[in-house]
């Protein structure tokens, strides 16, 4: 058993940002539609560098999770783009968890300067 570590309470806000990073998608977008446990966000079309954001304020005992599906062309993929704890602690520093969605994978970065690959698209 875990004991709750207190950026997991209530009320802290985070800010979700999803860019496209494709350098050769020409005029195909790259479509996202996210949602979380309160609803449904909705969907977007993301042209080469575009991007879609949201801010959030965690829910008590740590269960906000949002999740998003992305595809482009007949690449397809479900992630969770915040989820409690995971996030709550590598965003912590800023409160900011961006993604920059490329042809390989997935990139994560806290500050939009130094970005790492969480996953690839398959």
């Amino acid at each position: 058993m875990s004991v709750l570590q207190p950026q997991h309470f209530y009320g802290v806000e985070y800010d979700v940002r999803v860019i496209n990073g494709f350098t050769n998608n020409s005029s195909l977008a790259l479509v996202i539609w996210c949602s979380s446990e309160e609803g449904d966000m909705g969907g977007r079309a993301l042209q080469a560098g575009d991007d879609y954001g949201w801010r959030l304020r965690t829910k008590i005992w740590g269960t906000t999770d949002f999740m998003c599906t992305m595809k482009w062309d007949q690449k397809r993929r479900r992630f969770h783009a915040f989820k409690v704890p995971r996030d709550s602690l590598r965003c912590n520093l800023f409160r900011k968890c961006s993604w920059l969605v490329k042809e390989d994978g997935f990139y994560f970065s806290n500050d939009e300067v130094n970005w790492k690959k969480d996953f690839s698209w398959y």
